[in-house]
This record gives C-alpha cells, sequence and structure tokens, in this order.
C-alpha cells in the first residue's frame, strides 16, 4: 500500500479512528466500533488501525512533515497574509489572542488515538516482527507528535495512556521539557529498533524513516540545549548530537541511498515532479494521485503570489567557484540581472532567474520562489491541485544532519566534510570545502550573523548553517533552524527584495526589452515620459504611493533607490529572548487547568 492512498485509507478506516474529529477527544471513552474485545487482535488489526495515522502528513507541519516554503523565516522577504510571527513581533499575540487549536482537544485526540492502540496491542496474535513492527508506527507517530509539541512549548503533559473523562492526569501540569525529550527518545528508539526496513516505493514509515527522524529530532534538541541558557541544561547536550550523529551514520552505511544527480535539473526534478518513485534520495515521500484528488498547493502560492524570498538568503549562496558572493566588489548593488551570474547552480532552482514565467512582483521584493514550482503545466491545477510528488525525508538533510553534529561535537574531519557537504554540492558542480581553510578564513557576514558561534571551529559551523540554508530552502526547516541555534533575533530583521538603481523603466528578463517600472505614484511618471509610446504601454507599473497619496507596501531603501523594502517591518518590535522562543498557552486552557503555567515569560 502506497502513500498515494492516504486519503482512501482514512475514509474507509475513519471509524475505526474513535471519532477523531469530535470535540473533547482527549476525554472521551472509546466508542464500540474499536473495542480490544473485538479488534487489536491480528497484525492485520494494527496494520488497519495505525494507517489512520497517515493522514497526518496531509497536513504542513514545516519542519517535521513535508513543507514547500520557509514563510515566517528570514528566507522570506515578505508575507502578504497575516501569522502567527507577525503578530508576536508586534506585540499582540498572547494568551488570550493566540489560536486555540493550537493547544485544543482534537489536538491531543491525534495523541489519543496513537495511545489506545499502545495500550490494546497486546492481545495481537501472528508473526511478532509485524506486530513489533506496527507498534513501532504507532510510536514513531507519537514521538513525531510530541517533537512538535516540545518545539512549540517545551514543558508539556506526556500523556502514554488514553485517558477517562473524570481522570486526574487530565489537570495535572506539564512535564519538564527533559523528561518529555529523553521519552521522544525512548519512543524513536523502539521504532528504530523494530520497525522493518524501506520496502516498495518509499511512501510508507519504515525503520529507515524513524532514523531520519531520530537524527533530526537528536539535532534539534542538542543544538538547543547547547545554546540555550534558559534552560540549564547545557550540560546534557552532548547525547542527543551523539544520537543524531549515530542514526545518520546508519543511514550512511551501505548504498540503499544516494544523492539526486543530474546536476541542476536533478535537483529540480526532487520538488516539481509528478513521481519520485525510483529516487533513491527519497526515504520518504508523499504522494501526489489525480484521480484519488490527492494534491497539494504548492504550484498557486510559492510562486509570485503570497510570498518572494529574501536578499538574505540570495547572498547566502556562493559564487560557481566557491567563493562568497559578499567578497565580490559591488555585490551590494547587483541588480536582479546581475546577480545570478556565475553562482551556485542551486539558486536559479530555488529564486526565479530573470526570464522565467511571469515578471517579479515588486510588492513582494521580487525575489519569486521558484522551487516547487512544476515545470509541467499538467501538474498544475486550480486552488489545492497541484498533483506533485513532495519529499518528507531526504538523504541531503541526513548527510547535513552527520556533518552538523560532527561539527558542534567538534569531532569533524576532512573525510567527514568529504562525505556529506563536499557530495551535496559536488552533485551540481560546486567545489567543495577545505576543513581548515574554513576555519583559518571565516566569513565575516556569517560571523556577524551568528555572533554565538565561536572557538576554533567557527568557521566550519558556519559554513554547515551557510549549506544547510541553501540545500533544504523552502522545505521548512529555516525557522527551527534559527529557534534551535538561538538566533531569533534574525526574524526582527528588516528583509529586503532586489536592488533598484533608479526609479523609472527596467529590463527585468535581460531581453534588453524595457518590461517594468517602480514609479514616484500613478500621477509621477516623469522618468518614463520619454520613452517611445508603445513601450510606455507595455509597462508593469508598481508605485510608491498610490492615487490617492496613502503609502503602498514597499518602498525604496534609498528613496529614489536601493534595495525594496517594507513599510510593515517598521512596526516589528525586538525579538525578545528566550520569551519568543516558546508560544504561550491559550488562556482558556490555563483556567480549565490552572496547573499548568505559561513557558518562559508568557
Amino acid at each position: 500500500m502506497t502513500i498515494k492512498s492516504w486519503s482512501t485509507i482514512y475514509i474507509s478506516v475513519a471509524a475505526l479512528a474513535l471519532g477523531a474529529c469530535n470535540k473533547d477527544f482527549l476525554q472521551r471513552a472509546p466508542q464500540t466500533e474499536v473495542t480490544p474485545e473485538y479488534f487489536f487482535k491480528t497484525a492485520g488489526d494494527l496494520e488497519t488501525y495505525s494507517n489512520t495515522f497517515y493522514p497526518q502528513f496531509n497536513d504542513y507541519y514545516g519542519y517535521d512533515g513535508f513543507g514547500y516554503e520557509d514563510v515566517n523565516s528570514d528566507n522570506v522577504a515578505t508575507f502578504s497574509n497575516s501569522s502567527e510571527l507577525q503578530s508576536m513581533l508586534n506585540g499582540t499575540l498572547s494568551p488570550a489572542t493566540v489560536a486555540a487549536n493550537t493547544w485544543d482537544a482534537n489536538n491531543w485526540g491525534t495523541l489519543r488515538n496513537i495511545n489506545y492502540m499502545l495500550e490494546n496491542y497486546s492481545g495481537a496474535v501472528g508473526d511478532p516482527v509485524a506486530i513489533r513492527h506496527y507498534v513501532g508506527i504507532a510510536r514513531f507517530f507519537r514521538a513525531r507528535y510530541y517533537f512538535a509539541k516540545l518545539r512549540r512549548f517545551s514543558d508539556v503533559p506526556w500523556v502514554s495512556h488514553t485517558l477517562a473523562h473524570e481522570a486526574e492526569e487530565l489537570y495535572k501540569p506539564a512535564d519538564p521539557r527533559a523528561l518529555v525529550a529523553d521519552s521522544i527518545l525512548n519512543d524513536l528508539q523502539f521504532a528504530v529498533d523494530n520497525m522493518k526496513s524501506i520496502s516498495g516505493d518509499g511512501t510508507r514509515v519504515s525503520k529507515e524513516a524513524a532514523l531520519v527522524l531520530m537524527s533530526r529530532y537528536c539535532l534539534y534538541e542538542g543544538t538547543f540545549r547547547k545554546y540555550h541558557p534558559e534552560l540549564g541544561l547545557q550540560g546534557d547536550h552532548t547525547r542527543f548530537l551523539e544520537k543524531a550523529e549515530w542514526a545518520a551514520a546508519q543511514l550512511m552505511s551501505g548504498n540503499k541511498f544516494t544523492l539526486t544527480q543530474g546536476g541542476a535539473e536533478g535537483f529540480r526534478a526532487m520538488f516539481g515532479s509528478g513521481s519520485l518513485t525510483g529516487n533513491k534520495e527519497m526515504i520518504l515521500w508523499r504522494a501526489a494521485n489525480k484521480e484519488q484528488g490527492i494534491a497539494n498547493n504548492s504550484g498557486n502560492t510559492v510562486y509570485n503570489y503570497l510570498w518572494a524570498l529574501s536578499r538574505s538568503l540570495q547572498e547566502t549562496f556562493l559564487m560557481k567557484d566557491g567563493s562568497r558572493f559578499t567578497d565580490q566588489p559591488g555585490y551590494a548593488q547587483k541588480t536582479l540581472l546581475e546577480v545570478f551570474v556565475d553562482r551556485d547552480p542551486r539558486m536559479a532552482e530555488t529564486i526565479a532567474p530573470p526570464g522565467f514565467a511571469e515578471l517579479p512582483n515588486p510588492a513582494l521584493g521580487g525575489y519569486n520562489q521558484v522551487k516547487f514550482y512544476p515545470r509541467e503545466a499538467a501538474l498544475r491545477g486550480g486552488w489545492l491541485l497541484t498533483y506533485t510528488a513532495l519529499p518528507i525525508y531526504r538523504y541531503a538533510e541526513v548527510l547535513l544532519n552527520y556533518i552538523e553534529a560532527r561539527a558542534e561535537l567538534g569531532t569533524a574531519t576532512q573525510a567527514d566534510v568529504d562525505n556529506t557537504i563536499n557530495k551535496i554540492r559536488a552533485r551540481v558542480g560546486m567545489p567543495g570545502i577545505d576543513l581548515a581553510a574554513a576555519n583559518a578564513n571565516v566569513d565575516p557576514v556569517l560571523a556577524a550573523y551568528y555572533p554565538n558561534v565561536t572557538g576554533t571551529n567557527q568557521g566550519l559551523i558556519l559554513e554547515v548553517r551557510r549549506e544547510r540554508r541553501v540545500e533544504l530552502a523552502c522545505e521548512g526547516f529555516r525557522y527551527d533552524d534559527l529557534q534551535r541555534w538561538y538566533a531569533g533575533k534574525r526574524l526582527a530583521d528588516a528583509q529586503q527584495g532586489i536592488y533598484v538603481p533608479a526609479i523609472g523603466a527596467m529590463d527585468m528578463t535581460g531581453d534588453g526589452t524595457l518590461d517594468l517600472a517602480i514609479l514616484p505614484s500613478p500621477k509621477d511618471t516623469l522618468s518614463i515620459k520619454d520613452l517611445p509610446a508603445d513601450v510606455r504601454k507595455k509597462l508593469a507599473r508598481f508605485y510608491l504611493k498610490n492615487s490617492d497619496g496613502t503609502l503602498s507596501k514597499f518602498y525604496l531603501t534609498e528613496g529614489t533607490s536601493g534595495y525594496i523594502a517594507f513599510w510593515g517591518d517598521k512596526t516589528k518590535g525586538p525579538f525578545l529572548e528566550p520569551k519568543f522562543y516558546y508560544r504561550p498557552i491559550p488562556q482558556q486552557q490555563t483556567v480549565l487547568n490552572p496547573k499548568l503555567k505559561q513557558p518562559f515569560g508568557w
């Protein structure tokens, strides 16, 4: 059975999921459709029930599911919709205003479904290997669930069994992060030890998927503890980093997984193809199926619609020869046409190069996201009708997890660099990193960006962070990476778009034709008055002021020239540390359970 059937699975066994859509699900007694007296008797029953967990992957979970954007991070110049991060930085997020569904009963109902199986599987008879595999799936999903809770709240109630309506545990205080974190690791270790290896086309959870999640989770928790003094756990981070390294090493041994080859085109194909069957970089992926109505929304949202990517991300990509873009003379005044010259090939597969499809929208910044935008028109339908396969876990992340863990532990060697980052770069024809040179010639831009990275291994850690940002851009990692590195202040930075040398008409495609103009207002077109009438008529026009004199969304940093910037960023307040590394518990939950305490100043 493949992931193509996830939605069908959910519909066909919805009755077995104990009414998961009903409110107050954590408190509900088991429904008669699924009781241990009549169910959980065979490995087949366990498989059927565990299939109800898979639709969790249909929801966008960013760092812990499939992702095709980096909204709410410094990889995005601006986002035209409202977001929780914007509310937080603007000072309007509070326990009273935060969305109730970040904690509510339906949310915890997902956990209850998992625990119900784990409480009742022991009566199943049949192949013990198969039984342990399905139990491992349940514990994989419980670990995944709690990983999301840990990232958001830190201390949360650890619930490992179903609770009756009157259970005192419904009103218990949150358990400390240390207990929750170890419990997550225990679940993942069980999953790794008991799940079967990957089979079929890689669209089902497997031992290898559990290893990726273990590596991802342990890297997160290890670096979070290392860089976050408010937890008081800095002395207990090494074992998580070592476990992240171990899990990644299991996946790196043998030849089961390899990086997708084929240069820039091969890189592109991972994010805009109708299928990823046979791709040996995929450890877990989500398929699309037009006949079954299984699709996503990447084709409608990522490109020139709600957001554009940032100058900061653009400048992180290296030159094609491996030198730093920010070392190039005049780099800060390079236009859209100039910044793509001789750059890392992945840049043009992430940010739309000049001449790609539509003209860029200055109101979003001008650096349109092209990663995850399917080139085949047949894969792009209407809203929520993009039929592309989406990576969930891929091998490149494993290599990056391994080298980052080793770098943070101070044990990385040149061989480690060659087997990880240098392989990732080589597949698009980029030169590798020399470890000694990286530590001797630290990038001053990255050093200023991450001021808490110091020591003799500084250069390598910074280059690992560069590679992670470039390779995994727009896959939903960036926000959580900044969180774990104690680099949240970067989220309060005023992000910028393309450089505009002067008010007036510009060639944005590189074909020598003036096609777009940025003007002071609809009433002030002086800068284009001498252009031929046919040229003026075809210009896409954008204005710094509206016809009624009000300001538009964007401005130029130097008035009539400079980088595109956004008035909305001027309302941002500072990123308050450590408070903003966590989110408030909805107020109604602390009223219902006064033993719940708000995290870190909320």
